[in-house]
This record gives structure tokens, C-alpha cells and sequence, in this order.
């Protein structure tokens, strides 16, 4: 090989190395072609990406949750409305519709304006970029964390503190930041944190663990808690979901395969309803050459 395609070769690895810490040309996301959005990294520049197939569900599709559908449906209205309303955290029993909720209220208030921008744990750390980039829009953001868990010394837990509540810069009243998680208190508690509780003159003060485990959830204005469905709630979404695919009657046989598959799962919720009458509405129509049951 000559010496000046040896240099030809080392120039372009050394461009494809400097290449991945140029900026990215990111032109502004079309807000009209969609209503549910991601936050995405390309090198070290973020971006806006539009999701082109959206999963969409109705609010009525979601049962057995409906006090926590009120109130989240009241504070995304008043959000919508341009009214004072509060981020959320949805905690709870997997499987029970708190990610869903969300996706539902994104179809309901799309067309006045809601988009919804989900961001991963990981990409906590740029929230006060991705509000810079949305906060003079006239639609209503809300920024979709799902499925939070953290360690302490984790920088999107202090990022998402900073953005809930005390940064020196306010956040844009058209954000509002819901979250899911399964556990209330989104880091781990440990049983040596309750060592350092003190009691003075009867009454228990936390050690400084403790209230640094809770203090992030305590950001979130409003709380909503699910619960694992009783049996009589689990049938009433089977029932829902069958009606859904044109089967008005529930069969003794189908009812006792739904109670057999929530065992085998361990669980009743509202995703193990939907996961077991696609398996059941499959299998019969499968054997009976696809007429209705």
C-alpha cells in the first residue's frame, strides 16, 4: 500500500471518529402528524421523534380502575383547559391499566391539543432540554415516564427531582410530567435506613434516608394507587373484552379457563383478562372454522 492511501485511510477513521461528536441536524418534529411523540438520542444531540404508529386505546376500554380514571381525566382536562392541574404518579399491581390510562387520555384530549412525549429512565438527565425545546408550543405536553425505579445516586432520579420541584427555572406551564411505577417510593428502602430513626418525646422522626427515599414522590401533586382486581373484577373485564370480539355470553367453560388462567399467572388484572381472551377467542375460532361462539 503507498504511503499516501496508508494516510488516505487513518484521515477517514480519524473523520468517523470526530463524526460522532459533531450536532445532528434535527429539523423540528411535525406536531400535526402525530399526537404521541419520543425523546431520542443521535451522538450527544437530542431530538423530538414522532411515533408513526401509536398504540391507542379508549378510556372505556379500561375497567375496575374508575375512581382513578375521574381523577387522572379531571387533572389531564384542566391541563387541556390551560387551568392549574398537577403532575401524576400512578403506582400500583402490574398489569392494571396505569401506562394504558395514559395512552387513553392521549386519544381523548389529541384533538385539543395534548401530545405526549415519552422519555426513558435514562434520558432523564436531558428533561430541562426537552422542555426548551417545547415550551413556547401552544399544544400541551405531557412528559410520559414509565416504569420508574431508581438507585439513589442514579443522575435521572436528582434530574427528575430538579424538574418536579426546585430548579431555579420554572417550568413551562404547558408540561406536565405523568410517571408509572409499581412501587410508591421509586427507590429501594432498606431495613438499615430504619436504624437511624430517632423518637423524641414519643414521636418517630425518620432518618435522612428515609426522607430522601420519599421525597421524590412527594414532587408528584397527585397519587393514584391500583390494586389487584378481586375475582368478580377480573370477570367483569373478561366479560369486556369478549363482548369487544362479539361474544355477548360468557360460557360456564370460558369462565372457569379465565379463573384457570389468572392461577397460572398469579395474577388478576386487567392485562391477564386481555392476554386470556385472546388465547380463548383464537382457540375457538380456530376449532370451530371461525363461525362466532
Amino acid at each position: 500500500m503507498k504511503k499516501s492511501d496508508k494516510l488516505f485511510e487513518r484521515v477517514n477513521r480519524l473523520l468517523d471518529r470526530l463524526e460522532q461528536f459533531l450536532p445532528v441536524s434535527c429539523s423540528e418534529p411535525d406536531w400535526r402528524a402525530s399526537a404521541a411523540f419520543r425523546w431520542r438520542k443521535r451522538g450527544n444531540t437530542g431530538l423530538i421523534e414522532a411515533v408513526v404508529h401509536p398504540h391507542r386505546i379508549g378510556l372505556a376500554a379500561l375497567q375496575g380502575i374508575d375512581v382513578q380514571k375521574q381523577r387522572i381525566d379531571l387533572n389531564t382536562r384542566q391541563f387541556v383547559q390551560g387551568l392549574p392541574a398537577n403532575n401524576v404518579l400512578l403506582t400500583g399491581a402490574r398489569g392494571t391499566g396505569k401506562s394504558s390510562l395514559i395512552k387513553a387520555l392521549l386519544s381523548q384530549y389529541a384533538p385539543a391539543g395534548l401530545r405526549l412525549i415519552e422519555v426513558e429512565k435514562h434520558h432523564l438527565v436531558d428533561l430541562h432540554d426537552i422542555v426548551d425545546k417545547i415550551y413556547q408550543r401552544p399544544e400541551r405536553f405531557i412528559l410520559f415516564c414509565d416504569d420508574l425505579s431508581f438507585e439513589t445516586d442514579e443522575p435521572g432520579y436528582k434530574a427528575l427531582k430538579v424538574v418536579l420541584d426546585g430548579s431555579i427555572a420554572t417550568v413551562s406551564d404547558n408540561v406536565l410530567i405523568y410517571a408509572t411505577s409499581n412501587r410508591r417510593h421509586m427507590v429501594p428502602e432498606f431495613m438499615r435506613d430504619n436504624f437511624d430513626t430517632r423518637h423524641i418525646d414519643g414521636e418517630v422522626h425518620p432518618s435522612e434516608a428515609i426522607e430522601e427515599r420519599i421525597s421524590l414522590s412527594e414532587r408528584f401533586g397527585l397519587w393514584l394507587s391500583f390494586y389487584p382486581f378481586d375475582q368478580d373484577q377480573y370477570l367483569d373485564v373478561v366479560r369486556y373484552w369478549l363482548a369487544d370480539f362479539g361474544i355477548t355470553t360468557m360460557t360456564a367453560q370460558a369462565r372457569a379457563e379465565a379463573l384457570q388462567w389468572s392461577i397460572e399467572r398469579g395474577s388478576r388484572s386487567g392485562r391477564v383478562a386481555w392476554q386470556f381472551v385472546r388465547d380463548w377467542v383464537g382457540r375457538q375460532k380456530s376449532s370451530d372454522g371461525g363461525r362466532k361462539s
